[in-house]
């Protein structure tokens, strides 16, 4: 292991000039701005809630955005994770030694708040690239080069990034792990009892063939890293009815294909939401048909057919406690 994720910066995304994104995170999931930059063709624009951080950089400069890196991707995307690490400088001399691509050499920023140094690295997730950051001595709002932006307090339905899901090509996933526990220090998570961790989890779509696999990683001594989720199609799968078919479709090839958004109150969350305008996603019926599905929304003192109209999803944990989510 090169480098040991001590926490979530942000969440970087490449947008064109005018799309919506950062109005529809401040009017549909209660982000904040918290500070923005405009330099070499771009305007960058870090938006909070919670410890939740997502940076929305808008435009096409001719150099990079700072903090990461434009590698020209198809569709409106997200295209960097941004992780705490304890040296920069370290950790890119000893990943580009074992054989990982380092597209930013490390880089020292400074204002007057105190200054940073971060190198950005290629991800194998297709587009996606991973910077690595050391922030420990900086006393800014967010980063050094950002101007902080004044807000209004929000209503904050959302408290931190609880998981990043990220598309795989089929049989790609092992490779995908491996990576990330040989430079990231990731560890398998199994999602269920005696689960290999070179097979993950399989989950049949039905008699009609496909389903997913699944492959969660965890990094074992700091709990404010989201869990990653590898998702892979299985055989039989088609872009018709698969979500990672249709974002590996879209996107032309691997990446970040969904974040998990913790928030307290998931009734109230998707109620303010709508309210909002936003636009929920619905499982199928099948979902709430599954065997022993009933008697896990009623354990969780919740009925059936008031999820199935708001569309939100109950799970058991392997501690016996039960999780709930809503895709937007």
């Amino acid at each position: 292991m090169a480098a040991r994720a001590c926490g979530l910066c942000h969440i970087a995304f490449h947008v064109p000039a005018g799309q919506p994104l950062a109005r529809r995170l401040q009017r549909f999931f209660g982000f904040q701005p918290l500070a923005a930059r405009e330099a070499g063709g771009w305007k960058q624009l870090a938006l909070r809630s919670g410890d939740a951080v997502f940076l929305v950089n808008e435009g096409a400069g001719p150099g990079e955005p700072l903090y990461g890196v434009d590698l020209h991707h198809s569709v409106p995307s997200a295209t960097n994770l941004c992780f705490d690490v304890e040296d920069p400088d370290a950790a890119a001399r000893a990943l580009a030694a074992q054989g990982c691509r380092v597209l930013v050499p490390p880089v020292r920023v400074q204002d007057a708040q105190g200054a940073a140094t971060y190198t950005v690295l290629r991800s194998p997730a297709g587009n996606l690239s991973l910077t690595l950051l050391a922030r420990a001595s900086y006393r800014g709002r967010f980063l050094p080069g950002f101007r902080p932006v004044p807000s209004a307090p929000g209503p904050c339905w959302v408290s931190h990034v609880d998981h990043l899901t990220l598309a795989c090509t089929s049989g790609s996933s092992p490779a995908l792990r491996r990576w990330f526990h040989d430079y990231l220090g990731f560890r398998h998570l199994p999602l269920s009892p005696g689960e290999d961790p070179e097979l993950g989890l399989e989950v049949a779509a039905g008699s009609g063939g496909g389903g997913l696999r699944l492959t969660a990683l965890q990094s074992p001594m700091c709990s404010s890293v989201p869990t990653l989720v590898l998702a892979e199609s299985l055989p039989g799968a088609t872009s018709t009815q698969d979500q990672v078919e249709q974002f590996l479709a879209r996107h032309r090839g691997p990446g970040l294909q969904h974040v998990g958004l913790y928030t307290p109150n998931i009734l109230e969350a998707t109620k303010e939401m709508v309210l909002a305008g936003g636009e929920l996603l619905k499982p199928p019926e099948a979902y709430y048909q599954q065997p022993g599905k009933e008697g896990q929304i009623h354990a969780a003192g919740q009925q059936p057919s008031f999820l199935a109209q708001q569309g939100i999803l109950i799970d058991d944990r392997s501690d016996g406690s039960h999780s709930t989510a809503h895709k937007t």
